[in-house]
């Protein structure tokens, strides 16, 4: 149940951070929240059981130090990505960056220092009251987190109050996040307090992610933190994939009607139509039937059945002055102007296709 539980919210927090990171070489933008959600993919895939066990053969317990490692740089990423949301990107990114590194070199030097880790599941229970490097060692990583969770927190509410639509409800998505992972934090502190103070501290092993309170606080809040994590920071990019896809499927409707233009008028063909993010290809792609719409007589005045019927007949009509584009409603109309043209000048001719009337 474990193993499912980590690798299904892993691996989908993978999915997500490799899709932004195709998206964010495209757009050069997003690169910092790829590396989030792939560090925190890779740190639940690393923390599954089975997982850890095949890592124990390299190095006892080194599946627990690879997954801490992951989660802290994603817990960095995410900061900085929900600084730069809420416009305060260069507020204390040196002191960010700074802290990152001084915990990650803190937490792989005690974990070395230490002597007698366990094989398999990393579970140090039995070893703090005998160890302190590894007392250093989850001091540190909660402290980080601790401080990392709560600079999401109080960015991600500063920015939720000016936010609208899908990115608001993703920083509210991130608030609840934080909540769990508050919660996972305390349950670490309670832990190591219980284990100090114990006589005879043992190793507490759970058999499902949420069989009793602690199992819950250790296993399942986490993983419940990360698939709100996933879910927050994707929920703000839905708009830009439903804009994505519309302009694919206006590109596919336009593109007989383009192919058409260009080869009868070459000079409307621009040089770089295949490059930049799907919008630009899309506006370019109109401003090359637009150009080649004026060349064939076709004005702004025409209805697309007749702006149909001139094409097929090469007929030249004179063309009033084109209007010029204002904003995303000239935008929207020009889209319906030369999708309605284009399935026009699909479809199947008419009688009277060579007398086009406006």
């Amino acid at each position: 149940m474990i193993d499912v539980l980590f690798f299904g919210v892993g691996l989908l927090a993978l999915a997500a951070g490799i899709w932004r990171a195709v998206r964010a070489r495209r757009t050069g933008a997003g690169a910092g929240l790829a590396t989030s959600l792939i560090a925190l993919g890779v740190a639940l895939c690393l923390l599954a059981d089975s997982a850890q066990a095949i890592e124990s053969q390299l190095y006892p317990s080194l599946g627990r130090l690879l997954s801490n490692l992951a989660t802290m740089v994603a817990a960095y990423g995410i900061e900085v990505t929900v600084a730069e949301i809420g416009g305060v990107a260069e507020r204390r990114r040196r002191a960010r960056l700074g802290a990152l590194i001084v915990a990650l070199v803190v937490l792989t030097a005690s974990f070395f220092a230490t002597r007698g880790l366990p094989t398999g599941v990393g579970l140090f229970d039995e070893l703090y009251r005998s160890n302190p490097s590894l007392v250093v060692y989850i001091v540190v990583y909660t402290l980080y987190l601790g401080f990392a969770v709560a600079d999401i927190a109080v960015v991600s509410a500063g920015a939720v109050r000016a936010g609208t639509g899908a990115l608001r409800a993703g920083l509210g998505i991130m608030l609840v996040a934080c909540v769990f992972a508050f919660a996972y934090l305390v349950g670490k502190i309670v832990d190591l307090i219980s284990d100090l103070t114990a006589e005879h501290p043992v190793t507490k092993l759970c058999r499902g992610a949420f069989s009793t309170v602690r199992c819950t606080l250790a296993v399942g809040f986490p993983a419940v933190s990360v698939l709100l994590i996933v879910v927050g920071l994707t929920v703000p990019a839905l708009p830009a994939l439903g804009r994505a896809v519309r302009d694919a499927r206006t590109r596919s409707v336009l593109r007989p009607l383009r192919e058409h233009l260009a080869s009868r008028y070459p000079d409307v063909v621009r040089l770089d139509d295949a490059s930049g993010t799907g919008r630009e290809r899309l506006l370019t792609m109109m401003s090359e039937i637009n150009d080649g719409l004026l060349l064939s007589g076709v004005g702004p005045e025409l209805s697309p059945n007749a702006a149909a019927q001139v094409l097929r007949s090469s007929a030249a009509a004179v063309p009033d002055e084109p209007a010029e584009p204002s904003g995303e409603t000239a935008f929207a109309a020009d889209v319906a102007r030369l999708r309605a043209i284009a399935q026009a000048f699909r479809a199947e001719p008419t009688a009277g296709a060579a007398n086009p009337a406006p």
